[in-house]
């Protein structure tokens, strides 16, 4: 009986090894290279442009690749009333809400690895919420689809450094439950 256990705790071991660097190798594949000859789309007047902090998205050069076919993006439903369990619900202008479509599908983008937020399409969330609407369409873009998109330099080079940071980051607790999970046998 105890070879058995401690053949079947080392056999788990050896799974829980290998599935962390399966998971911090997944991480690299997702690493960003700095192209230090980046330039951003030309901004022409009218555009929208979405700030986040240092990082200023082009909606319009996005919305019009994604109409032209030029960027594939993950086509997704939002249920409206979990997104707002879990996201932050900002202010939004109530002269303009009468007027919105929810019809038209929000952007969401992956800010960090793994998380999404909307950065085109707050009003119509936010409508949504209001008229008890269940779900609203959305295009969903990777950050590694995001690059292209940036308004300016500065954002784009920030946006790099901080992707790659988050995720060393989450290689680094990955390696530290592993650790605890282990210590544990």
């Amino acid at each position: 009986m105890m070879i058995n256990l401690v053949s079947y705790l080392s056999e788990n071991v050896k799974s829980a090894v290998r599935t962390l660097g399966d998971l911090c190798r997944m991480n690299k594949t997702r690493k960003l290279k700095l192209d230090k000859r980046y330039t951003p789309f030309p901004t022409n007047e009218g555009d929208e442009i979405y700030p986040n902090g240092i990082f200023n998205f082009n909606i319009s050069r996005i919305l019009e690749h994604i109409m032209a076919g030029k960027l594939d993006v993950e086509k997704e439903l939002i249920n409206v009333s979990e997104w707002f369990k879990t996201h932050f619900r900002g202010s939004v202008n109530e002269e303009h809400l009468p007027m919105i479509d929810i019809r038209e599908p929000v952007l969401q983008a992956e800010i960090r690895p793994g998380m999404f937020e909307i950065i085109d399409g707050n009003h119509r969330m936010e409508k949504a919420c209001r008229d008890n609407v269940e779900f609203v369409n959305s295009y969903k873009l990777k950050g590694e689809q995001l690059l292209a998109f940036f308004a300016d330099k500065r954002g784009y080079e920030a946006f790099v450094e901080y992707w790659n940071s988050k995720l060393r980051k989450a290689c680094m607790a990955k390696r530290y439950k592993m650790l605890l999970l282990l210590c544990m046998f």
